[in-house]
Parts: structure tokens; sequence; C-alpha cells
């Protein structure tokens, strides 16, 4: 595997948006000049509130391989509550980085070994006037902050551009209550 490729697993349930906030990310990430971006969405029989996962690799330079991800050096989580129900830190890189969706302070998470990034992106979603369901905008703020990849600014402008239509300033809100209010912590 080459080391200038960035493994990104994003989990979330069937409905939240995972996918979406994964794709506006690559968006994001070759406007921001990365030239490799592979999007690997995962579909099945999976239901609304399942557990889901989609993958993205980014790279300074391009891609070939498009094989799965086993080894990510980082996780975005879009619901807590699946840390009961899945290893989602399965493979994760020493000194990776958990971007976690949870209302308490990241003082309560630890992940050994790993960076821990936390935003109670739900309570954030319902401040910028989104239902509480909505967390996919607000976990890409979290998201820029946590990992330094892509500018929040970027991230707002692709964002507005998925959601016209939909509300594109209440998301990019979300996203940007949830990037400034991102703690992070662990290690």
């Amino acid at each position: 595997m080459r080391e200038d490729i960035i493994e990104i697993r994003w989990h979330g349930r069937g409905g939240q948006g995972a996918i979406t906030a994964a794709k506006i990310v690559a968006n994001a990430a070759f406007v921001s000049g990365y030239k490799g971006v592979v999007m690997a969405p995962t579909f099945g029989t999976e239901r609304r509130g399942a557990p889901i996962f989609t993958s993205l690799k980014i790279s300074k330079n391009k891609i070939y391989d498009l094989s799965p991800i086993t080894t990510p050096d980082m996780v975005v989580v879009l619901d807590h509550s699946l840390l009961n129900e899945v290893d989602v830190v399965a493979g994760l890189k020493k000194n990776g980085l958990v971007v976690l969706n949870a209302p308490k302070p990241v003082s309560e998470y630890e992940f050994e070994g790993m960076k821990v990034a936390v935003s109670d992106v739900t309570s954030h979603a319902v401040a910028a006037g989104l239902p509480p369901e909505i967390v996919n905008s607000g976990i890409i703020g979290a998201f820029s902050k946590a990992s330094g990849l892509v500018a929040i600014d970027i991230l707002l402008e692709k964002l507005e551009d998925e959601f016209v239509g939909k509300q594109p300033e209440k998301n990019a809100a979300a996203a940007k209550i949830a990037h400034d209010n991102t703690a992070i912590g662990g290690i």
C-alpha cells in the first residue's frame, strides 16, 4: 500500500447520509489539489437505520488501487450508538483518527493509541435549523477540523453545491457549528 494515500472509512446508519458526506469530502479534496480521489460506496440490502459504511481514499497523486479499505488512517462515525454494534475501529492504523458524533465530551471516549475528535453533531444540526437525523453536514465540519485535510471553506462550498434546493444554508451552518465545536483528544 502506498504511504501517500489517506484512507478514510465512514460509518453510519442507512438514511443518515454517510455516502453523501464522503462524496462531498471527495469533491472538496479534488478541488483542494488532491489528484487521487477514490470513493467506494457500499450498497446492498441495507435498510434505513441499519449500520452501513463507505470508503474514501485521497492522495496528492493518482490512485490506481481500487481495493477495499482494510486498514484506514481515519474513521468517521455519524452515530455514536454504532460503537455498541460495530467494531468501527477494526483495522484502524496506530495513531489513527476517530471522528465521532456524540453528545458526551471527548474525555469519555478512549481508543487506545488513537486520536479522537468529538462533536455533538446532532445538536449542532438542530441549532442550525435541521432535523436531528440530518447529521452528514455536521460531521463534515468535524472531519475538517479534526483531520486538517480539507479547508472548511471549500467543504462549505461543496456542501452548498450538493444541497441546492435542500436548505444549503442550514446544512452549511450545521457544518460550521460542528467545526467550531469539535474537541480533540486521545493518544
